[in-house]
This record gives structure tokens, C-alpha cells and sequence, in this order.
């Protein structure tokens, strides 16, 4: 347990709070420090920093922090929504600056069993040459026709045939049945 010395009562809380609700922020100091040079910033005549490595001040990348503000939006209290819209001018991201969500173990595991897939219905076998690369395709509608949503993937397939091989003790049931079905074999 850290120490008590120097807290206030919380009688004295409560008569800063009447004073200014905000006296002390439940946000990292680092992002109120990052605020407030933006706010100089501006106050100085300076455009709003957008893009990391455009403005530094005090050893801030105050174009980095505005990106994560921005990028981040969703996770920022009420309170720090309005000061960065109504001070500072930031506003949220639209969707398409927002990065590409990340892909899980498990979608890239389902992406790589779709092209090995795709190779046993096309060949009849997955005796896949180790350097073999698949192409697909992803996204979409599910109808098979073309659209804006898919893109094409490039798969590292006879790598992965292999890894699964080698790793097949480790596989769990489920996989190990799924790849059953589509003719993999340890050898």
C-alpha cells in the first residue's frame, strides 16, 4: 500500500471540487502535460500538428500525440472529448484514416486453412511444395461476385502445410479434424 503523506481529506476534495470539477483529472498526467502544450501551441500561432514528427515541444511529439487523440477518441472520457474538440479544435478520425484492426491468431490460422482448403478442392491433395504461395480472395458479400470489401491475400501455403505438420501434436481436436477433412496427412 503506497503512502499516505501529503493526501488531502475528503473534506478538502470535495471543496475543490466545488471549486473546479476538473482541479484533478482521472486522465495520465502525461496526456493533461501533452494538452496544454498543444494548447501553447496554438495560442502561439501555430497550425494544429496532424502528423507525428511535424511539431515538437519540450521533448513532445505533439503531432504524434494529436494522431493518438484523434485515432483514439472512443476511449477518451467526456470531459477530454469536449477540451480537445472545444480548445483545441481535434476532432475524431474518420473511419477511413483509422488503421486495419489487427488479425488474430486465430483469423490468420482460418485465412491459411481457406487457401489450403481451396488447393485440396482444386489438386485433390495437399502435397504442397514447401515454397508454394497461394493467392486468394477475401471479404466481400459471400456471393462470389466482385466488390469493394474483398482484396486479394497472398499466402505462404506450402510454409504453413508444413508447420502444421511438424506441429500436429500440438494442434487442438478441432483443427487437427478440420484438416482430416481437407486430406492432410503427417507425412
Amino acid at each position: 500500500m503506497g503512502s499516505s503523506a501529503g493526501a488531502l481529506s475528503q473534506e478538502r476534495r470535495e471543496q475543490l471540487d466545488d471549486i473546479d470539477p476538473s482541479w484533478c483529472p482521472t486522465w495520465p498526467v502525461e496526456w493533461q502535460r501533452c494538452f496544454h502544450l498543444v494548447r501553447l501551441h496554438l495560442e502561439a500561432g501555430g497550425a494544429l500538428p496532424m502528423a507525428p514528427g511535424v511539431v515538437e515541444h519540450q521533448g513532445e511529439d505533439l503531432g504524434r500525440w494529436v494522431r493518438s487523440v484523434r485515432l483514439g477518441w472512443d476511449r477518451l472520457t467526456t470531459a477530454q472529448q469536449w477540451m480537445c474538440e472545444h480548445v483545441l479544435g481535434i476532432e475524431p478520425a474518420d473511419e477511413d484514416e483509422k488503421p486495419r484492426p489487427r488479425r488474430s491468431q486465430a483469423d490468420k490460422w482460418t485465412l491459411n486453412y481457406a487457401a489450403a482448403k481451396q488447393f485440396y478442392e482444386r489438386e485433390g491433395h495437399l502435397r504442397v511444395p514447401r515454397k508454394h504461395v497461394a493467392t486468394i480472395v477475401v471479404g466481400g458479400n459471400g456471393d462470389g461476385r466482385s466488390g469493394e470489401d474483398q482484396e486479394e491475400r497472398v499466402i505462404k501455403l506450402g510454409s504453413w502445410i508444413g508447420n502444421q505438420r511438424s506441429r500436429a501434436a500440438t494442434l487442438s481436436p478441432e483443427r487437427i479434424e478440420q484438416l482430416s477433412a481437407i486430406g492432410m496427412r503427417r507425412s
